[in-house]
């Protein structure tokens, strides 16, 4: 299926957690209440703690209803993640669109910023990430989970400051990469980021895309 960018266009995934989408409203907020109970799982016992038996209870839910919709509880994870992906996307555009962004050096704070936010305040966000401690592959599988994130945010850039896509892509997928390391000693430091390294990475980026991107003016 495809899903749209937030910067025009579509990034194609080849996820499907869901069996059948709800149709109804009271099967929609019955699927909600089972990824809400999924995260707060996972926030206390891990993803390899939680079971669908658990999510079913904490979401007042009989298992069977749960298996109406997913076939496993790595798809209820699969379909949490892709939500917290569609969030962060969502949380960057609106940014984008209420603070002054002169240069895309300004974009890097904003694209860090909302992701250590969702990490410390996101039910589920500091035990999952975008996926990688269940599959690398969580988010598509044809594609790994930062391929994913990057083209979606090099779809954004580029549209956000007039940038040919093709000169952002690789260069905003080296940066995701290497953002990702950083962002994960900054979490062993501190479960709620170590600001002196988080200052670093953004540094690290800014630095790194100069030379591809060229120097704020």
């Amino acid at each position: 299926m495809g899903r749209p960018t937030d910067g025009g266009g579509t990034v194609s995934t080849h996820a499907a957690p869901l069996r059948r989408r709800p149709v109804q409203q009271r099967s929609t907020q019955r699927v909600e209440r089972m990824l809400a109970a999924c995260a707060s799982l996972v926030d206390e016992v891990g993803y390899d703690g939680v079971t669908t038996t658990l999510i079913a209870e904490r979401a007042g839910v009989a298992v069977g209803s749960l298996y109406q919709f997913f076939p496993d509880k790595r798809a209820v994870v699969q379909a949490l993640t892709l939500r917290n992906l569609d969030r962060f996307m969502a949380t960057v555009v609106d940014r984008f669109s209420t603070t002054r962004l002169e240069h895309w050096w300004h974009a890097v704070d904003t694209v860090i910023d909302v992701y250590v936010t969702m990490h410390r305040e996101v039910p589920g966000f500091a035990k999952l990430h975008f996926g990688d401690v269940v599959d690398l592959r969580l988010l598509d599988d044809r594609r790994d989970n930062n391929t994913v994130v990057a083209e979606r945010l090099a779809g954004l850039i580029a549209a956000q400051f007039d940038i040919p896509a093709d000169d952002i892509r690789l260069p905003i997928a080296v940066a995701v990469e290497a953002a990702d390391g950083v962002f994960k000693l900054a979490f062993r430091r501190d479960p709620r980021g170590d600001d002196t390294v988080l200052n670093e990475a953004k540094a690290m980026i800014k630095g790194y895309l100069s030379t591809r991107l060229g120097e704020p003016q």
